[in-house]
């Protein structure tokens, strides 16, 4: 019969006798189970004893923790918490410096204990130990002991830290600051000043006067101590007055704290512990809030200075540097200049940065892309202003926009997590780590608009795209800001498609048979959808360049497909047309049943000849060529990878080939995938009227066959 649920088995330690083997009822005192137990070994003065764990910690056992007990725990008869405080306070305050040193080592073990820890303070231990380190009397290993207790100690909160005096302070400082000190003194000391900081904002400035980041900053060369003392800069930094951590953060740039921590601590040559890296991550976040004040700043449309800064924009992507004629253009002008740029209000762009977040912050991110990128910049915004208007993608909407994405993405204004470790590594690979990723980010959105061929009206979507690009980007922890460009490259359009569409397939209830046979009834007509959509796109036909030796000579070309699928039309264009072109402005045409093959890539002719060679790998990836009779070809450069897949696709769907570009495959698993929702949703929404009970009778197999069109 097992024994109550209130009742465990135990067995109890004494030195130097047999153990005891009982049952703790739970209901019983603990003071009348610690008698029995001292009555087993003849022991007097019960009241003086106390049992404690034999394992781990080694933590006091009391009325309150009791339950924690299990069965075949092992037990320890020890002396009760308030005897053992009041021996060791008599101890640590003897003259034999032996008997003080093993009091101070014993008191530093227990003094994790909260029931002993309670009593030892009420005893003033706590003010007798700091006396012994104002002192100055001790060092090495009786020192380090000491210190330790005290924290440990003050750790429980059973008082305040605001009663430390000012020479306790000064002495743990001296520690910190001087050239020769143990280890375990040093890190210690940093451990008692970063909880001074922490829990007591009197003694933040006694700390702040004795301790200089310089001095800290020291510290991190050293493996052991470097994370006391970047907790310790940590503390410094939250703790500071908002006026204070902006003249912080500039010591910290001019001590070089950055690379210090990426030479010493990231690129180290000892793996990173977790305490370490939610130290960084602090570090981390602490200094990307110090942005929050410029997100939080609204635009003062009437302030001349920041209007200058709008002004400059304009001025570097249309002027350029030198051009005399800037500051003469007529202002009647700059209206077309600024919407060119992307503002959503081109008459008074200084309207787009009066919403917070991002604020200011925006406009700060935009002029250093425009100053220290100015080659990106300047391409960006003149490659939009010359697409079509609804294909343009507006770069001052999407620069505003970015920036509050990645003000989210960072968390920046919010305090750091506690246990959290997610730190960056490439943050501290760069001084101005906060400016380079919003222009790496914001190369990303220009190019993501390009794949998903976005309008305006397709805004939102693609700052869905770009975010979750960046956020799986980042989820791979770059090591440099290349790095992030690297994984940033992998992650296109088509790429997140295939993730998305993976991870929904990954799912259990799509890998259940009903589904998987739904999936591969549905794909046909979903396929035929695609090829038709590919056809239909052919017949509104596409425009080409045409690319010769000279660039500066280049011709228009256009292509497209008889509505009947029979004839390819083509002719040349003197530029680039606006609209549909009519078949009757295209003189040449080959009939689709002449058509003998379509290749790609390096399998071109026009690649294949010797000026083709210096194409780059971009126009490679776009060429294309139709091979007819009698041994000609029509060759083909797309402007850009959507039309590339849209052709090619669509003239292996005309001659009866199978269509294999990522981008139907992209399309396929995306449309399957909606129209399976669909049809479920159809299911699910299904009313089944209530049958009459059936007739009992001999058990049978049932076969259900859904209709799923």
């Amino acid at each position: 019969m097992p024994p109550p649920a209130d009742v465990v088995k135990v067995a109890i330690e004494w030195p130097g006798a047999n153990a005891q083997l009982i049952e703790i009822d739970q209901k019983r005192p603990l003071a009348s189970i610690i008698r029995e137990v001292c009555d087993g070994w003849s022991l007097s003065g019960a009241e003086q004893f106390a049992l404690r764990y034999a394992d781990g910690p080694q933590l006091y056992i009391t009325e309150q923790s009791r339950g924690d007990i299990k069965n075949g725990t092992i037990l320890r008869l020890a002396i009760s918490p308030a005897r053992a405080a009041r021996q060791l306070l008599e101890r640590i305050q003897s003259h034999g410096i032996d008997a003080r040193l093993e009091a101070l080592k014993e008191l530093a073990k227990l003094s994790a204990d909260p029931t002993f820890a309670a009593e030892f303070i009420n005893m003033e231990g706590i003010g007798t130990l700091a006396r012994l380190v104002e002192s100055g009397t001790h060092f090495g290993e009786m020192l380090a002991f000491t210190l330790t207790a005290f924290l440990e100690l003050m750790d429980h909160s059973i008082v305040s830290w605001d009663l430390i005096s000012l020479s306790f302070i000064k002495q743990i400082a001296g520690y910190v600051n001087q050239p020769m000190v143990d280890v375990s003194i040093l890190q210690r000391s940093l451990a008692i000043l970063e909880s001074m900081v922490l829990n007591s904002h009197s003694l933040y400035h006694r700390v702040a006067q004795e301790i200089t980041v310089g001095q800290l900053i020291g510290h991190l060369s050293n493996q052991e101590i470097q994370t006391y003392a970047i907790a310790l800069i940590n503390a410094l930094f939250l703790k500071a007055p908002e006026d204070r951590r902006q003249e912080m953060a500039s010591t910290l740039a001019q001590k070089h704290l950055r690379s210090i921590i990426l030479n010493h601590i990231v690129r180290g040559n000892r793996p990173i512990k977790a305490e370490m890296a939610h130290q960084l991550y602090v570090l981390q976040v602490l200094t990307f809030n110090l942005l929050e004040e410029r997100m939080m700043t609204k635009m003062d449309p009437n302030d001349q200075t920041q209007r200058d800064v709008i002004f400059e924009l304009r001025r570097i992507a249309f002027d350029g540097e030198n051009d005399p004629t800037g500051t003469e253009k007529r202002k009647a002008l700059y209206a077309k200049d600024y919407k060119m740029l992307g503002f959503t209000n081109h008459l008074n762009p200084a309207m787009d940065f009066t919403q917070t977040p991002p604020g200011m912050l925006a406009l700060d991110n935009m002029l250093y892309l425009a100053k220290v990128h100015q080659d990106t910049y300047i391409r960006i915004v003149l490659e939009n202003s010359s697409r079509e208007d609804k294909h343009e993608c507006p770069f001052g909407r999407c620069a505003i926009e970015l920036t509050r994405v990645l003000c989210e993405i960072l968390q920046v204004g919010e305090l750091p997590n506690e246990g959290c470790n997610d730190y960056h590594p490439m943050f501290f690979t760069h001084d101005r780590a906060w400016e380079e990723f919003f222009c790496v980010c914001i190369q990303l959105l220009n190019k993501t608009w390009k794949e998903m061929r976005a309008t305006a009206e397709d805004f939102n979507k693609v700052m869905q795209v770009a975010r979750e690009q960046i956020t799986r980007a980042l989820a791979m922890k770059p090591s440099s800001l290349d790095q992030l460009k690297n994984k940033l490259r992998g992650l296109s359009y088509s790429e997140i498609l295939r993730l998305r569409q993976s991870e929904r397939m990954s799912q259990d209830d799509f890998q259940s048979p009903p589904i998987i046979e739904l999936r591969e009834r549905i794909q046909p007509e979903i396929l035929e959808l695609i090829k038709q959509q590919r056809l239909n796109r052919l017949c509104e036909g596409s425009c080409f360049r045409k690319v010769g030796n000279r660039r500066r000579q280049e011709k228009f070309w256009f292509c497209r497909l008889s509505l009947n699928h029979k004839v390819l039309h083509y002719g040349d264009l003197d530029e680039s047309p606006q609209g549909e072109v009519p078949l009757e402005m295209l003189s040449d045409k080959i009939p689709v049943c002449d058509i003998k093959s379509v290749v790609t890539g390096k399998d071109c002719p026009h690649m294949k000849e010797k000026s083709a060679l210096k194409q780059n790998k971009e126009v490679l990836e776009l060429a294309f060529s139709v091979l007819y009779d009698p041994d000609e070809t029509l060759n083909f450069v797309a402007p850009n990878k959507y039309e590339y897949c849209v052709w090619t696709d669509g003239l292996c769907a005309l001659l009866g080939r199978e269509m294999g570009s990522d981008l139907t495959r992209s399309d396929l698993d995306t449309l399957i995938s909606m129209e399976m929702k669909l049809r479920l949703l159809d299911l699910e929404n299904i009313t089944i009227p209530e049958a009459p009970p059936p007739v009992p009778k001999e058990p049978s197999s049932y076969n259900f066959t859904y209709n799923y069109s």
